[in-house]
């Protein structure tokens, strides 16, 4: 039989049994299962689930802040017994969960610490027990849950469900869905895309191949499990037999850090967070004085210069022989001193992150896809002319892309259009949705993704694919003419002094934007420049301040043709945030990704001032 997810569990257990398979931090110290800990604890929790009343089809929705070992438990029971798991995002609203857990018809619900047991027993309230039956939480105690470990000590005592869930394991395909993942929804209600194990098994055998994995290796993983591409990346670091370390993104760097402690050799992140640790590598830099500053400086210049295949020469091989033993090797023992390989994705990586971390020798590597194909579709390699800045690397083996053009496309852009065994079964309840992004060529079935892509030529000849926007998302001026604003937003943010930045133009005579300052950016800036700091909205009322937003905007503009320059700026005095606590509409994504009608309802007045 082709392999069902949690058969990787089985097969780590069977070739490969690890001692430390999958931990996290409990208070102080770390806490890790074997391989044999947790095939057993999967065993007794698919017992316990059994006991409960779940059959084959029903579902069940998890929510954490942080990942855990009992996650992990969890998703593989209900994997195996044919049920249903529907992760939620930690950072929405009770509202939001209200919605999913009726939608999904999800009859339990587990959760992690802080805060969410409440929104989802408000949102349990809202549909009535009989809906959503009981609410259990992921930690070890809870004043007032139930906890995971008591459906444990019910699977222990209901011994006579053992071969209920055997014949069940025994009967689920490759092509039965086993998850229900909630896209994160930039416009209207998220919809729930139907993944059966296939679909997420293609990419895990397919990405398995490409990455410099040994068994043991350690791995680190913060980002959310909600998202299929970390959900991914657990199931692929389980096949390959790593140590798996769950940890948040509150306590990564530093010299108590988790980085330093867990010493990975591998991880997966999205970009803002590898902007975040560049950012403080030069907020480091610019508190040097003297020779130490001008050696960082210098190093930093030589990276400039860096791309996939550089090989210096001469005295410049010196240079960067002086700066990997005076600056580089710092920034990789930051990160645990052993990384061989990050994969970045979610949305575009800037060039110039990219850039100076792989000159540095840590290798990052950035990756394509969503969660309708399970989600890769195209990845950097890690070998020689496999990796190709700007990009999102050669598709995955097994999958085949079509470029479709559109009247507001550049020559050689289209519509990136997909096909492979990863593609999803379609939207659950939602037919007419699915109709919309699924299309027939041919009788083939293509994925339309939304996403604008174009072909690079790599120094060998090899195809990689470059995302130049979203098609939804292409402003029309009132004057007929087409701006991508994706490339704008990123040659933005790529300064230090913009934390977010939306461009504006959408019908109207000429383009604008929004932009949010990064205040520890601005903060620096003001420092050098003899500002006292008060706080943000004062400090932007300034008219030197003003002008330095205004040379950054004059410098970006000259890369764009005439119609698509931004005229006018705003510099907002707020943060946009994937959660607010007040209840209202956040601005972004959980994926961080801009909610574009959301800004334009909530700074409609700001808007409407930059075209008086």
């Amino acid at each position: 039989m082709e392999r069902r997810l949690f058969d990787y569990l089985y097969e780590q257990l069977e070739r490969h049994p690890l001692e430390r398979a999958f931990g996290s931090r409990c208070g102080e110290a770390w806490r890790y299962y074997s391989s044999a800990e947790m095939v057993r604890m999967v065993q007794e929790m698919s017992s316990g689930l059994l006991e409960l009343g779940l059959k084959p089809g029903d579902k069940v929705a998890t929510v954490v802040y942080q990942t855990s070992p009992a996650w992990v438990v969890v998703d593989f029971a209900l994997q195996q017994i044919g049920v249903l798991n529907v992760p939620m995002y930690p950072t929405i609203s009770a509202r939001e969960y209200e919605y999913i857990l009726g939608e999904s018809e999800s009859q339990y619900c587990f959760v992690g610490e802080g805060d969410l047991w409440e929104k989802v027993r408000t949102a349990q309230e809202r549909l009535g027990k009989a809906a959503l039956k009981e609410i259990f939480s992921f930690a070890d105690e809870h004043p007032h849950l139930r906890t995971w470990r008591s459906l444990l000590r019910l699977g222990q005592q209901a011994a006579h469900r053992r071969e209920e869930m055997e014949r069940i394991r025994a009967s689920i395909r490759p092509d039965d869905v086993m998850t229900l993942v909630y896209t994160s929804g930039t416009t209207g209600h998220p919809k729930g895309v139907m993944l059966t194990h296939a679909n997420i098994v293609f990419n895990v055998e397919s990405v398995r191949r490409l990455l410099p994995f040994c068994p043991g290796d350690r791995v680190l993983s913060f980002l959310p499990v909600s998202h299929i591409f970390e959900r991914a990346a657990v199931y692929a670091y389980t096949a390959m037999c790593a140590s798996v370390t769950f940890t948040g993104t509150d306590n990564l760097g530093g010299e108590s850090g988790d980085l330093r402690a867990v010493q990975p050799h591998f991880f997966t992140t999205v970009p803002r967070l590898l902007e975040k640790v560049y950012e403080k590598i030069l907020e480091k830099g610019r508190q040097l004085s003297g020779l130490k500053r001008l050696i960082f400086f210098g190093a930093l210049r030589l990276t400039e210069e860096w791309h996939f295949g550089y090989r210096p020469t001469g005295l410049k091989a010196v240079y960067w022989k002086l700066a990997d033993v005076l600056v580089f090797s710092k920034w990789r023992q930051a990160l645990g001193g052993q990384v061989k390989a990050i994969i970045t994705g979610a949305s575009a990586c800037p060039v110039r992150v990219m850039r100076t971390f792989n000159a540095a020798g840590i290798p990052v590597r950035e990756g394509y896809g969503m969660t309708e194909a399970a989600p890769a579709i195209s990845i950097n390699r890690m070998e020689p002319q496999g990796a190709l800045l700007g990009t999102v690397g050669p598709l995955l083996d097994g999958v085949e892309v079509l470029l479709e053009p559109g009247p507001e496309m550049q020559p050689g852009e289209g519509e990136v259009l997909a096909k492979s065994p990863g593609i999803m079964v379609g939207y659950y309840k939602q037919p007419e949705k699915t109709a919309e992004v699924i299309r027939y060529i041919n009788g083939e079935r293509w994925l339309a993704t939304g996403d604008i892509g174009a072909w690079v030529e790599g120094p060998d000849g090899r195809r990689f694919l470059k995302i130049t926007d979203r098609k939804k998302e292409l402003l029309k001026t009132s004057q007929g003419k087409y701006v991508a604003p994706a490339p704008l937003e990123a040659a933005l943010k790529e300064h230090f002094l913009v934390e977010h930045a939306m461009v504006v133009g959408d019908d109207l005579c000429y383009v604008t934007a929004l932009i949010v300052p990064s205040q520890e950016g601005l903060r620096l800036w003001c420092e050098r420049h003899g500002i006292v700091w008060t706080d943000l909205k004062e400090i932007l009322s300034l008219p030197e301040v003003y002008r330095r937003y205004e040379m950054l905007l004059e410098r970006i503009n000259t890369h764009f043709g005439r119609h698509e320059q931004i005229k006018r700026f705003t510099l907002l005095a707020c943060s946009w945030e994937p959660f607010k606590s007040d209840g209202s509409e956040a601005e972004l994504t959980p994926t961080l990704k801009l909610k574009r009608r959301v800004i334009l309802e909530k700074f409609r007045r700001e808007i409407e001032a930059m075209y008086r």
